[in-house]
């Protein structure tokens, strides 16, 4: 299949990344992408922007280099009660928003009660697209209470190709065994590269290479349906 979406990327505003917006649109135009977000960290991130950045997104043209752009913002989750550092007024103006768990934000644990409460509470936010990268190993979970939250809220979980390659290693068990539960409970994923230079951006090899050890179902992953894509986020209140 050709995926020709790429929600979960960050440019050097996140202070870890290291191409700009126009660099990451423009591989992406290179390489026949069609729809990318562009999300950088939140700003509780260590070297991530301050908020308004990510309420001043409408300077910016809504296609670059032929490829359409999203903007919006891996947001972090910030206490067990599913909150985020982002206001809710920027929140509601996300074109895309992910809700993830980075330790510099929340302290690695082994209490899968409490990591699941964050995720299940975040999923109660209407402004909450995708659950970023939850295979982590170092915030364990109930993988199955997750995935039928996300199925009953609408909210897409991320396969993050970035996890098993340079980053939250070990996250491999956790990643095969949540699709294999979105397989079971017929519910979608997004693939994302989490990419931080753009000459990630599209890359899911590590992460397809999973999905097709399980037998992963083509028609779950949104990637591959870019107009079920923007219908999804329509569906969600976004005038795009």
């Amino acid at each position: 299949m050709n995926y020709t979406l790429d929600m979960h990327t960050h440019t050097i505003a996140s202070g870890h990344a290291y191409t700009t917006i126009l660099e990451n649109a423009k591989y992406a135009s290179e390489i026949g992408m069609e729809l990318l977000g562009t999300t950088d960290h939140g700003p509780t991130m260590p070297g991530a922007p301050h908020e308004w950045y990510f309420g001043n997104f409408k300077a910016l043209p809504k296609e670059l280099y032929g490829v359409r752009m999203l903007y919006g913002c891996e947001a972090n989750i910030i206490d067990y009660d599913g909150n985020l550092d982002l206001p809710l007024h920027i929140q509601e103006k996300m074109d895309i928003l992910i809700a993830s768990i980075h330790e510099p934000v929340m302290e690695a644990n082994d209490d899968a009660d409490k990591n699941t409460a964050a995720f299940l509470k975040v999923m109660d936010n209407p402004n909450v697209h995708i659950i970023g990268h939850s295979g982590n190993p170092r915030f364990p979970i109930h993988i199955e209470q997750l995935v039928k939250k996300a199925k009953d809220k609408n909210i897409l979980i991320e396969i993050n190709n970035s996890s098993s390659i340079r980053s939250r290693m070990g996250s491999e068990e956790n990643c095969e065994k949540i699709a294999l539960l979105c397989k079971a409970y017929n519910h979608k994923i997004i693939l994302n590269s989490d990419a931080h230079t753009c000459f990630d951006i599209g890359g899911f090899n590590d992460a397809l290479k999973m999905l097709n050890k399980i037998n992963f179902p083509e028609e779950l992953i949104i990637n591959a349906h870019k107009d079920e894509f923007i219908d999804y986020l329509k569906s969600k209140g976004k005038n795009l």
